[in-house]
């Protein structure tokens, strides 16, 4: 039996996702760490079929909407490279108090290596209709006003709340589904 009931359940639609840093750390707090994001989302959109609706990256965690041919692969490997590029980030920069925690915290059947980055699981939720979209892609980009750290969606510097303005973004956002 899996380890989590959630499940990627329709390739032909996009899926809410949230994915987690073990024990809440605040590893997203450096613009190294959020570029790994970015770099392995592009990669992504280049190698495979994947597309990005949404995002957002707060401290500890990052929400996003997705879609590909095959999102269990594309998410395996999302997790994977970003947990590898991080880790070597962090071990590079001696951040010495964030891999300690992140080596208590794993889990002990993980004998493959020394920390735990991620969480398991990203908790998909398939989002069926437009209307659905349109809740998922609003509560991402409002989850740093409600967290009180900006006054507009659009002032999130990791999201894509400005995309949905008309401003650029490091990424590129599928907004072609968005009407007025």
């Amino acid at each position: 039996m899996g380890r989590t009931r959630y499940k990627i359940t329709n390739n032909t639609s996009p899926h809410f996702l949230t994915l987690t840093i073990n024990n809440w750390l605040p590893i997203f707090t450096r613009p190294a760490t959020t570029k790994i994001i970015y770099s392995a989302w592009q990669q992504l959109q280049q190698e495979s079929s994947f597309k990005l609706y949404a995002f957002v990256i707060l401290e500890n965690h990052l929400h996003f909407v997705a879609q590909s041919d095959n999102l269990s692969r594309d998410l395996k490997y999302f997790k994977g490279r970003t947990a590898r590029y991080i880790l070597d980030y962090l071990i590079q920069n001696k951040v010495g108090f964030l891999l300690e925690q992140l080596a208590y915290r794993k889990k002990p059947y993980k004998k493959q290596s020394r920390y735990q980055l991620w969480q398991e699981g990203s908790k998909p939720k398939l989002v069926e209709s437009d209307k659905i979209l349109r809740q998922k892609v609003d509560y991402i980009h409002q989850n740093p006003v409600k967290r009180g750290y900006v006054a507009q969606p659009e002032h999130w510097l990791h999201s894509s709340a400005g995309v949905y303005q008309g401003l650029s973004s490091e990424i590129e956002v599928f907004t072609h589904w968005y009407g007025e």
